[in-house]
């Protein structure tokens, strides 16, 4: 019953945000941080644009997240975890909501992003990161655009997948399109518009029916 509340009632408060865009990364990135700055900047032009901005809602680059978007035109989302270090919940979030259970906690992330925007961050980053890779490669999630963030910093995954996984036939090698790497915080928003210039931000039918069954 405690997992079908959470469930029922992300799907009360988050079903009329609009388009929305869910932001990962570090919880660890002080205030001030080159990285915290970019979150902070990128959240800030997807609200400004009318994107509705989802972060897991504690500190590091989910408070800049948070913090963009809260001081932007749409709402601030923050999907809050139970855990014994770490999650502590930032004061930006419009929209604030709280799981106990990761996996109902992932659900919401996909069901009601129309992009993934991935700042740098650690092992819970690439969870969330390979969950959406996994879940668009194996077509149980519609194709959104998986925007990874500051070159730099993914480089050596990137190089990592295609010597070894596209190299040893681990993946399909056009599956390495499933991500793009941009630097600039306008970049990011236009990728996202361009993304849907022909489509409607919302899923359609069959990628509706996909997703009831995730």
């Amino acid at each position: 019953m405690g997992i079908m509340s959470e469930f029922v009632e992300a799907t009360e408060r988050l079903t009329n945000v609009g388009p929305a865009v869910s932001i990962f990364g570090s919880a660890r990135v002080p205030q001030g941080h080159p990285y915290y700055v970019l979150a902070e900047s990128i959240a800030k032009r997807l609200s400004d644009a009318g994107f509705t901005v989802i972060s897991g809602g504690g500190p590091g680059i989910m408070e800049a997240s948070n913090k963009g978007a809260h001081f932007g035109k749409s709402p601030s989302v923050g999907l809050n975890i139970e855990l014994p270090r770490e999650q502590l919940g930032n004061t930006y979030q419009d929209i604030s909501l709280s799981f106990r259970h990761f996996f109902a906690r992932k659900v919401t992330f996909v069901r009601f992003a129309s992009a993934y925007v991935v700042m740098p961050g650690g092992f819970g980053t690439l969870d969330e990161l390979t969950e959406a890779l996994t879940l668009v490669q194996t077509g149980k999630s519609r194709r959104m655009p998986l925007i990874l963030v500051h070159e730099p910093f993914w480089r050596g995954l990137l190089d990592w997948i295609r010597d070894k996984l596209v190299a040893e036939q681990m993946i399909n090698p056009e599956d390495i399109n499933l991500v793009q790497v941009l630097d600039d915080p306008q970049d990011v928003v236009e990728a996202i518009f361009k993304h849907y210039e022909k489509r409607s931000f919302g899923p359609l039918p069959a990628e509706r029916e996909t997703m009831l069954n995730l």
